[in-house]
């Protein structure tokens, strides 16, 4: 999907004299917002505008910030940025735009919506055990490494790339697939499972990055734990491991075998988890790479 958002001071003025100011309902400027006749305003963007998607676009000369619904949005030095859209996402979006003389405009952007695989349970979820003080203190601990691993922030370019897959197997859950108990909903499904049918069969990098986190003692939950920035606060974890190839801090590149798939953690057989998130927007993988090729 690609759109094209421009605008002219010169056709801007020209519209509104013949009075075609509709088809501006576009952009919302205020009566400074008019841009320099020196040239047009354009963001084009190109990705996937629905829930789970994402979307790239450049920033032209003279734009000195980007926000998206009123949070700061990274501009690279060649005027590239990325936004993205979490499952949950809104119809609507707002990316604004402030210019380095301070003039202002914002672009309504509609986000598709996504049939998600529903799975409604005639029963009531079933009460678990209460964890006990040790294993919420381990559970605090893993979770506060997680968050620390997804603050840094590195010049990754991986974030660029058409994203391929890590590895090819059989799907065998869904991104955003979830359960309804009796009316009550479960947490959705946050990544892509791919079966393989073994431990250790390896897995490699999707696209360019950095580890920020690599979990050698497994994880309660995650097992052994992988993460790679990709740059722009975009990240792809990976769980369940049965050995880990990298360490924090090492540069990846696409294709590069990082580890090898495994059921450790919480799980029921051997898979790798592959999720990916924009700052705290839960991503679809299958939205960056396209359909698992055919073996």
């Amino acid at each position: 999907m690609t759109r094209a958002l421009s605008l002219a001071a010169g056709a801007m003025l020209a519209a509104l004299a013949a009075g075609f100011a509709p088809a501006l309902a576009g952009w919302r400027a205020d009566a400074a917002t008019a841009v320099d006749a020196a040239g047009p305003l354009d963001l084009a963007l190109t990705g996937e505008l629905t829930q789970g998607g994402w979307a790239r676009g450049t920033a032209p000369r003279g734009v000195a910030a980007l926000s998206l619904d009123g949070r700061p949005v990274a501009i690279a030095p060649d005027g590239q940025f990325l936004l993205a859209f979490d499952r949950d996402a809104a119809g609507r979006a707002e990316l604004a735009v402030r210019f380095a003389d301070g003039r202002t405009m914002a672009q309504p952007l509609t986000i598709a919506p996504r049939a998600w695989q529903i799975e409604r349970v005639g029963v009531g979820l079933r009460p678990g055990t209460a964890p006990s003080a040790e294993w919420a203190a381990r559970r605090a601990g893993e979770l506060a490494q997680i968050k620390a691993a997804r603050s840094v922030d590195n010049p990754a370019q991986g974030w660029r790339q058409r994203f391929i897959w890590p590895v090819q197997g059989r799907l065998s859950g869904r991104f955003g697939s979830q359960r309804i108990y009796n009316g009550t909903p479960g947490s959705y499904h946050s990544g892509l499972d791919i079966a393989t049918g073994t431990s250790g069969t390896p897995f490699v990098a999707p696209a360019d990055g950095v580890v920020i986190l690599a979990a050698q003692s497994p994880f309660s939950l995650e097992g052994r734990l992988l993460m790679i920035d990709h740059g722009m606060g975009l990240n792809s974890a990976f769980l369940h491991c049965s050995e880990l190839a990298v360490k924090v801090g090492d540069t990846v590149r696409q294709g590069q075998t990082i580890g090898r798939i495994g059921a450790t953690g919480r799980v029921t057989g051997p898979h790798l988890h592959w999720s990916i998130k924009w700052r705290d927007s839960r991503l679809d993988p299958l939205l960056f790479t396209g359909p698992m090729p055919s073996r």
